[in-house]
């Protein structure tokens, strides 16, 4: 192809050594507005990758209740990392490139490397790139990775799966790359939780509390979700990013790698199990999340499916960064919910008990019907 766009930038809080962010470091320019202006330009048509949310900054008490979820649950992310990882390794060996999505996906990469490293004493190495619902992959930076390492095995990585938005996109995008530059892609996603069944590739697919999605840029390297808004974006330029800088005293991402990759060595034996186990089963992507969406669309009368975010970390999401209207829960006694009740109370969204959802819960998106200044 001899086709190599840039360099990376030096973005982001983590060591260079567990990722290469492959994104354009846009710190410099104001992208921010209020959630209420973004929700409405948002609906009005503009696409969300033009523009970023305002970073939301937790209470103590929110941020206590991250630290008390990563204790209860450092070993079950631990496992789930192993399992996928020992997966991963099976199917393409060293020759393994991890590619995660930015950004949620960049931890969960991270500690896949450092399983790896653990468990076969190899150095994979790791990316993170943008893939942006509706406008594709970025195709300049997996230009970068195929000419750095042309006999590589590309493996897509992110944190969680909702109603399958990036799963579809991502299969979309790499048949498009193939048929553009002759270059087969491999699209299987890996992640840690599959609860909506979108990929055969995963740790678990409950639908439980990863801790890495209680907080945004905090416990992500420091590092925006991606933008791509051609008043920033050339042709030949990575998708961007705003590295905040600012949050350094708040920054807990190392601090979340080091603990889950403590709890490496006391779950190999089951990891291992495991894996060898999915290995004889037949495993379908079947996308059963979108059952529940289509029901809750119709019972609701929502206008759009974009407008339902399932799973805990698509509400989490919902919660931090949208406008939310309500939040459906299947058990509010769940102990992966207690961060979501939390935020809700404080942002005075109605929480609506929802036992036939196959979710843990379901952020439901306010409809805009003016300009909120």
């Amino acid at each position: 192809m001899n086709k190599i766009i840039q360099s990376p930038f030096k973005i982001g809080s983590y060591r260079e050594d567990d990722v290469v962010f492959l994104l354009k470091d846009l710190s410099g320019y104001q992208l921010e507005d209020s959630t209420a202006n973004r929700e409405y330009r948002v609906q009005s048509g503009q696409h969300y990758s033009e523009s970023l949310p305002i970073e939301y900054q937790p209470s103590k008490a929110y941020v206590d209740l991250f630290w008390q979820t990563l204790h209860d649950y450092k070993r079950m992310v631990a496992l789930c990392i192993g399992i996928v990882a020992e997966q991963i390794y099976q199917l393409k060996g060293a020759s393994t490139v991890l590619c995660s999505l930015a950004r949620a996906g960049t931890p969960v990469g991270i500690l896949i490397k450092r399983y790896l490293k653990q468990r076969y004493a190899v150095s994979l190495p790791h990316y993170s790139i943008s893939i942006i619902r509706d406008r594709g992959i970025d195709e300049n930076a997996l230009h970068y990775i195929l000419e750095n390492h042309p006999e590589g095995k590309i493996q897509f990585v992110d944190g969680w799966t909702g109603k399958g938005a990036i799963s579809i996109e991502l299969a979309k995008a790499c048949r498009d790359y193939e048929k553009t530059y002759g270059v087969k892609v491999d699209r299987l996603l890996a992640v840690l939780a599959d609860p909506g069944y979108c990929t055969t590739l995963f740790g678990t697919r409950e639908d439980f509390l990863i801790p890495s999605a209680c907080l945004n840029s905090t416990v992500s390297g420091l590092v925006s979700r991606t933008v791509l808004n051609e008043n920033y974006i050339g042709k030949e330029d990575f998708h961007g990013a705003k590295f905040y800088r600012e949050l350094l005293p708040s920054d807990v991402s190392n601090e979340y790698i080091d603990m889950i990759t403590k709890e490496f060595p006391a779950i190999i034996p089951d990891a291992v199990k495991e894996a060898a186990e999915r290995n004889r089963e037949t495993i379908a992507a079947e996308f059963l999340g979108m059952q529940d969406v289509k029901r809750i669309q119709v019972e609701f009368g929502i206008e759009s499916t974009h407008y339902i975010k399932p799973g805990v970390g698509e509400t989490t999401r919902v919660l931090l960064r949208r406008v939310p209207w309500k939040i459906l829960m299947r058990d509010p006694s769940s102990p992966y919910v207690r961060h979501i009740l939390m935020l809700a109370k404080e942002k005075g969204v109605e929480v609506v008990v929802y036992p036939k959802l196959n979710y843990s819960c379901c952020g439901l998106i306010k409809t805009v019907k003016a300009v909120i200044k």
